[in-house]
């Protein structure tokens, strides 16, 4: 029956017993009579539609209503159901008395008796009613009791069994409930409906406790089982609610709390049993996956308690002779919080005042504050001695380095406690990654993960010095980054040279005088770039020059060769390359070396005798001919080895790899513009030729490095592997050392069309060439150019994406994914990009991409109005990475310095057009290399479009300013050719 909104009304709740649920709630509109009063006319309402009568509602009415809906059977049904089906069949299927699915029933009833307690937490002045069976909502009103009732329980023992019962009161008065039709309307916290009042208690009893006494005046628990029923039911009742007995005892007894910490060891078969994500690889340590389970008791006098703070006394029972004692002990939930709450802030996150932590992290947790937990009163106490004691002391290692002629002296001291523990012991631990061992008392000393993560690389690098190896090992002096880690991280005491220190950073190095008779002029990057090299040799170093191309890494390299033979080296040096390259390094010698000696050691016929490089100074020859030659170039000592493009050997197992590494010299360098072009280990192979031993073995580098880096994208150990091999290596982008402005890099981008495209491309296409041919036959050139545009364009349009002609397209466009890529490719490397179009639709497309990887852009077409605004934002705003720019609204009068990458969607008729387009970035003020990208769609007329600016290249530059007069210049086979 409809109530209308603009007749008086009021809101009413209606309470009623469900089949299958239990009691549920429903909200009703009812209408009012002309005293106010409640009439038969009624409306159920829901969440939906209560707006409608939103002047009689307050907030606390939706919130009942929300409520309330999430309660009904449907959306029960709909909830827990695995798959759809009917509500009746669902429930038919659940509450089946013998098949039933009793798991799926308590969660049901978890679910819905949570929202009892919130609706009846909220419903104090609402009117509540119970409901007919003829479905009145408003049959009989329950009135909610203000003041929370108490609950006293009765025990009664005597010889043959125990009488149990409990009393209510309110308001000083017994509440008679049983044999009242009195009902439980929500367990936990109970609720109960007693001759139409609703009665809430004191310390939140269940209701199940209280169930079995709606029909029976007490329960008898017989003399067999009572011990039984008293450990689990009278002692948590006596717990935590006020009882009363005759036939037993209870002492109140209050003690002050203890915290106390036990720690145990869980097998690695206990931790990893059913688990997928422990690591159980063939050869893992079976004590890297063993755990610690952590759990914190309260210990109150001789009584000792669960690390939870939520009871504000427990009970502990012991039998006597004839009876049975109970010991109620007073608890202090606030202190016990307090204690949870400080072992949270350091680091122990307790759940049910239990937590499991792999071993490494519970005994560095133990060693950073066992002696903070002790004072404050802590009892740390280890549950499983007859397996293993471990050592809680603290343990500590001390480095001392020094600087020698060709290495670093390390010394070290390692104490555990009062224990000393020799260098070598300790260093084979690490290494092996063993984390255990006994100390000469028997306990187990457990090494700290830190150790392994600062001292790890260090300790795997050292070799035995010949002194007292138990204290002191040897570092190569390559691994400097290595010590210098150590000293501003305060590992270590350290003592090196500042000469030394000054590799880290190439800015530093001292300026040498350039050779004599070496024929040129450097650049001052190249000049830095030879002193770096210099350097390098002073200290028997290898190194990597991996300049960007165009640089001068062959003229930097021949500097140094000049000047080892000023400096009166007989020896000659070899250098390695691509066949192709010979010619270039000979004609480079001869313009800036003129006075070294170039042999070239190669040709089918070459003399095999290394005899003949005697009285050279340089050899010049190949991969292929080393690989070749390998055992016969060997026999020479060369003063150089330089592999040019050296990334040749990143495969270290390749035979050209170990081919160069048998070779024999006192210095090494390579030159290559991409040290790491695949993997991680291309840069193991060039860097272990320069300089063996620096990234250690390669079954080590893959451990350590690679599969971390690669696998894992571990940001420590690419912080790692570059501060060891950074003193090595010398990159220079054109970026950074071009001062004037910097080059233009053009790049043609072929996509392809996806299927969809390609169907939509053909259609168009083949309608368009038969009616354009038919048009200049009939019409002429000059009446069908109108058409030609039409054809052209929308073919174009093709290319880019089709839904530029049909909106409800829902395929893919080849070029749109290949633009996408490449942006985002851009945008990680923190580029600024400019993206052209001459269509206003092709850059909406691409909006709508951006949008929807919450891209930053800004745009520009004939429609913007704050145009300054929008690129005052790109120059300034480094978040904005993307500015979408159409051909007529911003081919001129930009200056978007900011951008060193832009993107031509679509080619243009005139090629100066695009040129204008480009020029928005490189401009006077622009001091990055720019890079533009054009899209040319592969198979379409835009690939065309291509072919024809090049023939008329010259027409193009001097006539042609638009499209127009582009159609003007094409002739029927110019045409023909578009279309076909």
């Amino acid at each position: 029956m409809k109530v209308s909104s603009a007749q008086p009304f009021q809101i009413i709740y209606s309470v009623f017993e469900h089949e299958y649920l239990g009691y549920l709630f429903e909200s009703y509109i009812v209408h009012l009579d002309d005293n106010g009063g409640l009439t038969f006319q009624h409306q159920n309402i829901s969440i939906k539609n209560a707006e409608e009568f939103s002047s009689g509602l307050d907030e606390v009415d939706y919130e009942l209503i929300e409520f309330m809906d999430s309660m009904q059977q449907d959306v029960v049904a709909r909830k827990f159901s695995k798959k759809p089906m009917k509500t009746e069949d669902f429930f038919l299927k659940v509450f089946d008395k013998e098949k039933g699915n009793k798991l799926l029933q308590k969660e049901i009833e978890r679910y819905l008796d949570l929202r009892r307690a919130e609706i009846l937490k909220k419903i104090k002045g609402k009117r509540l009613f119970e409901m007919g069976s003829d479905g009145e909502p408003a049959w009989k009103e329950i009135f909610y009791q203000d003041k929370a009732a108490t609950i006293l329980f009765h025990f009664h023992r005597n010889e043959d069994n125990t009488h149990y019962w409990p009393t209510i009161k309110h308001n000083g008065a017994k509440v008679d409930f049983t044999y009242k039709d009195s009902y439980i309307l929500c367990n936990e916290p109970a609720y109960m409906v007693v001759e139409g009042r609703l009665y809430h208690f004191e310390k939140n009893p269940e209701g199940k406790k209280l169930i079995p006494f709606l029909r029976k005046k007490f329960i008898l628990i017989p003399g067999k089982i009572e011990e039984t029923y008293y450990e689990k039911f009278v002692c948590p009742l006596i717990a935590n609610f006020d009882v009363t007995a005759k036939g037993f005892d209870i002492i109140n007894e209050a003690y002050g709390v203890n915290p106390y910490i036990y720690f145990s060891t869980l097998a690695a078969a206990e931790t990893t049993q059913g688990t997928l994500f422990d690591d159980k690889k063939p050869g893992a340590n079976v004590e890297d996956r063993e755990k610690i389970l952590f759990e914190l008791k309260f210990k109150y006098g001789p009584y000792e308690f669960k690390g939870e703070a939520n009871q504000k006394s427990s009970v502990r029972m012991e039998k006597t002779e004839d009876s049975f004692l109970f010991h109620k002990v007073s608890r202090d939930p606030e202190k016990e919080r307090q204690i949870i709450q400080y072992l949270k802030e350091i680091d122990l996150l307790l759940k049910h005042g239990r937590l499991t932590l792999s071993k490494q992290d519970a005994f560095a947790w133990l060693t950073l504050y066992k002696f903070k937990l002790e004072e404050k009163g802590f009892k740390l106490i280890q549950k499983d001695v007859e397996n293993k004691k471990y050592f809680l002391g603290k343990p500590n290692i001390n480095l001392e380095v020094n600087e020698k002629n060709d290495w670093f002296d390390i010394h070290a001291v390692i104490e555990f406690g009062d224990f000393k523990i020799p260098f070598k012991d300790l260093r084979k631990y690490i290494v092996k990654k063993k984390r255990e061992f006994s100390l000469p008392n028997g306990e187990i000393a457990v090494i700290p993960e830190a150790w392994f993560s600062k001292y790890g690389e260090l300790f795997s690098f050292m070799q035995e010095n010949g002194e007292d190896s138990s204290e002191r090992m040897a570092l190569n002096k390559h691994h400097v980054a290595l010590v210098d880690e150590l000293k501003h991280g305060n590992l270590a005491k350290v003592n090196i040279s500042t000469k030394l220190e000054s590799l880290k950073d190439f800015n530093k190095i001292d300026d040498y005088p350039m050779p004599e008779n070496f024929s040129g002029k450097l650049r001052p990057y190249q000049k830095a770039g030879f002193n770096w090299m210099k350097f390098l040799n002073n200290y028997n170093f290898g190194g990597c020059l991996a300049d960007d191309m165009g640089l001068g890494k062959t003229v930097q390299t021949l500097a140094l060769l000049q000047d080892e033979k000023d400096q009166g080296m007989e020896k000659a040096s070899l250098l390695i390359m691509p066949t192709s390259l010979l010619y270039n390094w000979q004609k480079e010698a001869e313009k800036f070396t003129p006075n070294l000696k170039v042999f070239l050691y190669t040709g089918t016929n070459r003399e095999k005798d290394v005899n003949q490089f005697e009285g050279y100074d340089i050899i010049l020859t190949s991969y292929g001919i080393v690989r070749l030659d390998v055992d016969i170039l060997k026999d020479y000592f060369f003063n150089y080895i330089i592999l040019d493009e050296s990334q040749v050997i990143k495969n270290p197992n390749s035979n050209i790899a170990k081919a160069v590494r048998d070779l024999r010299s006192k210095f090494r360098l390579i030159l290559t513009g991409t040290p790491l072009e695949n993997t991680t280990l291309d840069l193991w192979s060039q860097m272990s030729f320069v300089n063996p031993g620096l990234l250690g073995s390669q079954s080590f580098f893959k451990n350590e490095f690679l599969q971390p880096i690669e696998k894992n994208q571990d940001e420590s150990k690419i912080k790692k592997l570059y501060n060891i091999i950074k003193p090595f290596i010398l990159r220079r982008h054109k970026s950074q050392v071009a001062k004037d402005l910097p080059p233009k890099i053009e790049n043609i981008i072929y996509t392809t069309m996806s299927t969809e495209q390609e169907e939509k491309y053909e259609e168009v296409k083949s309608f368009y060439r038969n009616k354009i041919m038919d048009e200049i036959e009939l019409q002429g050139m000059k009446k069908s150019r109108m058409m030609v545009l039409q054809g052209l364009t929308k073919l174009r349009q093709l290319a880019n994406h089709p839904k530029m002609v049909e909106e409800d397209y829902k395929g893919e466009s080849g070029k749109m994914e290949d633009v996408m890529i490449r942006l985002n490719d851009a945008i990680s490397d923190d580029h600024k990009v400019l993206v052209f179009s001459q269509f206003v639709k092709h850059l909406n497309i691409v909006k709508k991409h951006l949008d929807k990887e919450k891209i930053k852009y800004c745009y520009l077409d004939g429609s913007t109005k704050d145009r300054q605004g929008q690129v005052e934002k790109f120059q300034d705003d480094q978040s904005v990475k993307v500015f979408l720019i159409s051909l007529k609204a911003g081919g001129l009068g930009l200056n978007l310095t900011k951008a060193d990458y832009v993107f031509l969607l679509d080619p243009w008729w005139n090629p100066a057009i695009e040129a204008q387009a480009v020029d928005r970035a490189h401009r006077i003020g622009q001091t990055n290399q720019v890079f533009t990208y054009k899209f040319i769609m592969r198979d379409t007329v835009e690939e065309k479009i291509l072919t024809l600016q090049q023939s008329k290249l010259k027409l193009a530059d001097e006539l042609i300013n638009t499209e127009e007069s582009f159609m003007k210049s094409l002739d029927k086979a110019d045409i023909e050719a578009l279309f076909t």
